[in-house]
């Protein structure tokens, strides 16, 4: 158990405070989001949820497709976020820059890479808290890179928001059974 990050070597990554998600207060320049949500009570959630979570589950329950190097999140290997369908799909290019499977915190961060609409780096992670709650939360500083996530001025955030909200919907409903 532990925490890991990726491997030193030279990185493609868009965005310079790489591990940046892993503390508070996140850097200066971007859109900030946090959102918690709990997702259920007791260690077999947790293990559940936290598994769900860096094997691409709920991503993909979420609707987004994953094409990703690894069948779990691994750092300093690349992964595809897929929103939309057909030729109107979004790819968005991404790293896992950091992992954490602790006793009580489970999960992962990606950043972007050249190519994804928007710069900066977005964290999944699954806590046991000492009453036995089980929640998720999802980290994320970012700015638009393209022209059309600057044409989405305001919505994007607001679409970043409604996707951490669904992420922890989907993983309550998952460790509900």
């Amino acid at each position: 158990m532990g925490s890991s990050d990726a491997p030193g070597r030279a990185s493609r990554l868009t965005y310079p405070e790489v591990g940046a998600t892993r503390r508070w207060p996140l850097p200066s320049g971007y859109r900030h989001l946090r959102v918690r949500t709990r997702v259920g009570h007791g260690r077999a959630t947790f293990e559940a949820a936290g598994r769900a979570v860096v094997d691409w589950r709920m991503h993909r329950a979420v609707g987004v497709s994953i094409r990703a190097a690894d069948p779990a999140a691994t750092p300093g290997r690349p992964v595809v976020v897929g929103l939309g369908v057909g030729r109107l799909r979004l790819r968005a290019p991404c790293e896992v820059v950091w992992t954490v499977a602790e006793e009580s915190r489970t999960g992962f961060a990606y950043g972007t890479l050249p190519g994804h609409p928007e710069r900066g780096e977005e964290s999944f992670v699954v806590e046991l808290e000492p009453d036995g709650s089980v929640i998720l939360t999802v980290t994320a500083f970012s700015r638009s890179e393209s022209w059309f996530g600057r044409a989405g001025g305001p919505l994007v955030p607001l679409f970043q928001r409604a996707y951490a909200r669904r992420c922890g919907r989907v993983l309550r409903r998952w460790a509900a059974g």
